[in-house]
């Protein structure tokens, strides 16, 4: 990168692509991927017009619910937790129809003030594990095999290539690639955070690294895992028929049976 003023007009996103490649060719070489969401206020505000609080409560933990999409606007400033907060109030008729959608608002206004309060702290374990293995048990390092998404677990390696390639996972498709970064393969949470925040278009260290803690429970009172029936419940069974360890999947059994198997 020269020392050259910033180029600021283009005659297309085709344009603008190009010239971010070679005026930043050290960071494209990392990372060659082009998201397709759009960024500015319009791009925004076609996100917030469909806003439905009542189909977002009822399906949001499904990767094909009612989600908003609007976190990389709210992450980048282009719009408030205010201006969101006004539009869900605003397009409710019953009540505890908006409950579920302004729980996530604060979560997320919950996690900037906590920032704001400890700052680089969230690189820190807040509290000690819960899970029976002091931090020096697990690894410093994101293996290779999963940066890759080449762990041949056709749901773990499906949720790496789609944030590769478009700067965006769904929530519960996060939790469950974080759970099992941190609980199955014992790696420390903060290599995870890092990795979201190479990628993600709305990743910012405040819900991003404490909601990895949540995960590993150094900001929570107990870990959090997950099971093949979960998964298969929330993807409509999108990867298990066709993974090819289908026959050995890790997160066949009952929470407690898992439990057990990752835990002291």
């Amino acid at each position: 990168m020269t020392d050259a003023p910033l180029q600021r007009s283009f005659t297309d996103r085709a344009a603008l692509i190009a010239y971010i490649r070679t005026t930043f060719a050290d960071v494209v070489g990392a990372d060659d991927a082009v998201s397709d969401t759009l960024g500015g206020l319009a791009a925004a505000q076609e996100h917030l017009a469909p806003i439905d609080p009542q189909r977002y409560a009822q399906t949001r933990n499904h990767l094909t619910g009612a989600v908003t999409g609007l976190s990389p606007y709210i992450r980048h400033g282009v719009l408030s937790l205010a201006q969101v907060r006004d539009v869900v109030l605003a397009r409710v008729t019953k009540a505890n129809d908006d409950e579920k959608l302004l729980n996530e608002l604060a979560w997320r206004d919950y996690w900037q003030r906590v920032y704001a309060a400890i700052g680089d702290g969230v690189w820190y374990d807040r509290e000690p594990y819960k899970t029976g293995y002091p931090a020096s048990a697990y690894a410093k390092q994101l293996p290779d095999d999963i940066r890759a998404g080449q762990t041949g677990l056709a749901c773990i390696d499906g949720f790496v290539a789609e944030l590769d390639a478009t700067g965006y996972l769904h929530n519960h498709a996060r939790m469950w690639l974080a759970a099992y970064v941190v609980h199955w393969r014992r790696v420390r949470w903060q290599a995870g955070a890092r990795w979201f925040l190479q990628h993600l278009l709305d990743g910012d260290p405040a819900s991003n690294n404490l909601s990895w803690q949540w995960i590993a429970s150094t900001f929570s009172h107990k870990p959090y895992f997950f099971n093949r029936e979960n998964v298969q419940r929330y993807t409509n069974n999108l990867y298990c028929e066709n993974c090819p360890l289908r026959n050995a999947c890790p997160f066949d059994g009952t929470y407690e049976d898992i439990g057990a198997q990752l835990f002291r």
